[in-house]
């Protein structure tokens, strides 16, 4: 199926595996890729050591194109942005707007750039600022979430730029990804159902947390980091949204000095990212902290199995998935559902 987005990016699908911190790995992004849809690597976790070593071991595993997630408001944003063109990464996505400058060099050297945005005036920002594309999320997908639906801020943005648009939010199998084309989309973006299949590297035991959950067991909340979030109703997320402001402040430094041992961040690193969340929001200096340290959150479940210690960013899909396909199966899958989708659409007319 030949769209806008197969033709930007040299991907035979217009499906794209989204960068989930501690999720998607070289393992996950190359089987995406080997499946002939879009893997995007996630790197805001990673050195700058391990963001150019992981980018080798995916190429090792796939000729296939791929993308790479980055932070447009990391110190080091500059740094990745060169060991991507240095090494030939094909597709460029940030979770926040990239600055014009950062967009420039990427085009200039030849990479995609592919911001995701949550509002239709963002969109418009990036694509006047020269992006290719745009992946635009609405409330039902999973982690940071915003407060419109997809099926009301795709068409927006679809009809106020004039760049391929990807949906994400609420997609999970080929009726959806008719959906989405039928809205104006390029192709859509899946994170949770990526998540969950054989070739994702999360612990079977979160997993099968996945797999049990309803559709009203995925929640909006913003006791982790201020932020509205959308992930799992866990015991942690209740226990934080009872916590007092001072008992929550010392779980918060806790958890805070875990991250930093892993991950060699200073304090004033850590205070400076959490501010640059703070901005513009009404963010008590616990809630600061907490989402300077989320990243230590989320890979106590998605790396360390700790579902009673961490928290599971998840799309509303988790309450409607049941099983764990291979990424090469998914994709097959998907791709026959939303051919046989449009054939009866075509037939019934």
């Amino acid at each position: 199926m030949e769209t806008a987005l197969t033709r930007l990016t040299g991907v035979r699908h217009p499906v794209v595996q989204t960068g989930m911190g501690w999720v998607a790995g070289p393992r996950l992004v190359s089987a995406t890729a080997n499946a002939g849809a879009l893997g995007i690597l996630a790197s805001a976790t990673m050195t700058l050591g391990q963001l150019r070593s992981a980018v080798r071991e995916v190429r090792a595993r796939t000729d296939a194109p791929f993308g790479v997630n980055l932070r447009a408001d990391a110190a080091d944003a500059g740094d990745r942005v060169r060991i991507l063109i240095e090494e030939g990464v094909r597709v460029a996505s940030f979770a926040l707007a990239p600055s014009r400058e950062l967009i420039g060099e990427l085009k200039e050297a030849g990479v995609v750039v592919m911001p995701t945005v949550g509002a239709r005036r963002h969109a418009e920002k990036v694509a006047a600022w020269g992006a290719d594309a745009v992946l635009v999320q609405g409330t039902e997908g999973g982690g940071h979430t915003g407060e419109v639906a997809t099926t009301v801020l795709l068409p927006q943005v679809v009809d106020a730029v004039d760049i391929p648009v990807v949906a994400a939010g609420g997609f999970f199998d080929g009726r959806g990804l008719v959906a989405a084309l039928a809205y104006g989309a390029a192709g859509v973006a899946m994170g949770t159902r990526f998540l969950l299949t054989s070739d994702s590297t999360v612990p079977e035991a979160v997993k099968s947390r996945y797999l049990a959950a309803t559709v009203r067991d995925v929640t909006v909340t913003r006791a982790v980091d201020g932020l509205p979030h959308r992930m799992l109703r866990t015991e942690l997320v209740e226990a934080l949204e009872r916590s007092g402001r001072v008992r929550g402040a010392l779980q918060t430094v806790r958890r805070a000095a875990g991250y930093r041992k892993l991950s060699g961040t200073s304090w004033r690193r850590m205070l400076r990212d959490g501010l640059a969340l703070r901005h513009g929001k009404d963010l008590t200096w616990s809630q600061v902290l907490l989402a300077a340290n989320t990243p230590m959150l989320l890979k106590a479940s998605m790396v360390d199995g700790r579902t009673d210690l961490g928290v599971m960013a998840s799309g509303q899909v988790a309450g409607v998935i049941d099983d764990l396909p291979s990424c090469a199966e998914l994709v097959e899958r998907i791709m026959k559902e939303a051919e046989d989708t449009l054939r009866r659409l075509t037939a019934s007319r």
